[in-house]
């Protein structure tokens, strides 16, 4: 037991020592391109590193996978250089039980990182799409869906209008029994619209069957001054591309609201496929990352000695790069709908790990 805790406590801190050597790279190299990407006088070293922080934490959460080879790899070196790894074979334990406390501790850093790490990264990747828009624009728009249907939030220089239908067709470009309800600058609302249908185009909302009530008028009851029209239109910033950028970010939605924006996604007509991917994709997380744990190991529980060391290693590393790639692969074919959603969420961990379970035990015992 207490040799599994010390493997155990080597591997997790060569994980966080990894992990935060390339935060610190990253946040250095995205304040430059945040520098890069604004207008000069834009923005300042504290806003880039505002928005290097919010951004930085959702790429540290994809590489994750890339981290945990690294030091799998990092840990058995040292181990062999150490002669540690002779010395526990000395002891009668084989390469595998070796293994159990990495594996172990790479679950438990899966668990971890989709418990908690997932909905920090589905916040500040929110957090940063709403400062850049307010950066680059001066604009913020905004959709969420939820068990009352679709809502969406347009905001300008002159005030804000809200947006709820009750349910949209596949292109979000039309949708049913709409309010429109719109607020001026200091948050009164100016006036409200009941449509039937309403129609996104090129230049704005084509409604019909609409009714019509203004709230900044001279009599008390609006009622008596609603108008109701057949047919008009709205003018409007918002597109079919916007709105669907704002489905197609599954990372945005903490994995615990993850179920329920699903269902909501779909009565509000629209496909949660590429949620539905997403959702299994991270359950499937800590896998992955025992996966990783058991490739890195099949290539370098070897004392030096036998040399082609340097060989050993990239392999290790390649063939973590392929199941990362494999992954991302299996995710896009998942969210095309070219194979079920499970397969494409589970075979890619699966396959690392029977296939590097393999290779061990042709090393080992073969």
């Amino acid at each position: 037991m207490t040799l599994h805790l010390y493997f155990a406590r080597k591997f997790t801190l060569l994980v966080l020592g990894i992990f935060g050597f390339f935060a610190a790279i990253m946040v250095v190299i995205d304040m430059v391109d945040q520098l890069r990407r604004f207008e000069i006088g834009r923005i300042g070293l504290t806003e880039a590193l505002h928005l290097s922080a919010l951004k930085v934490p959702g790429e540290l959460y994809t590489i994750l996978p890339l981290v945990v080879v690294l030091a799998t790899v990092a840990l058995f070196l040292g181990l062999a250089r150490t002669s540690e790894l002779v010395v526990t074979r000395a002891s009668g334990r084989s390469a595998l039980r070796a293994l159990i406390a990495p594996v172990v501790t790479a679950l438990v850093l899966g668990g971890i990182a989709v418990g908690l790490m997932n909905p920090i990264v589905a916040a500040t990747s929110k957090q940063y799409r709403i400062v850049t828009d307010r950066y680059k624009t001066g604009e913020v728009s905004v959709l969420s869906v939820s068990s009352e249907g679709l809502w969406l939030r347009e905001g300008s220089a002159e005030g804000q209008i809200v947006i709820r239908a009750a349910r949209a067709n596949a292109e979000a470009t039309r949708y049913f029994d709409v309010t429109f309800l719109a607020f001026d600058r200091d948050g009164s609302p100016d006036w409200r619209i009941e449509a039937a249908e309403a129609t996104l185009t090129d230049t704005g909302w084509e409604v019909e069957n609409a009714k019509r009530w203004h709230f900044g008028g001279e009599s008390p009851n609006p009622e008596l001054d609603a108008v109701e029209q057949d047919r008009l239109m709205l003018a409007s910033e918002m597109t079919r591309e916007r709105i669907r950028d704002s489905f197609a970010q599954p990372s945005a939605i903490a994995i615990w609201d993850l179920p329920d924006f699903i269902s909501a996604l779909e009565r509000a007509g629209f496909s949660a496929r590429a949620h539905r991917v997403w959702f299994q994709m991270e359950l499937a997380l800590p896998l992955i990352l025992a996966a990783m744990v058991l490739m890195g190991a099949g290539f370098t529980m070897r004392h030096t000695r036998f040399g082609r060391t340097g060989l050993m290693v990239m392999l290790a590393l390649g063939l973590g790069l392929g199941l990362f790639f494999l992954r991302n692969f299996a995710q896009v074919l998942g969210e095309n709908g070219q194979i079920p959603v499970a397969l494409a969420a589970w075979s890619p961990p699966a396959a690392g790990i029977l296939l590097s379970l393999g290779l061990l035990l042709h090393l080992e015992d073969g």
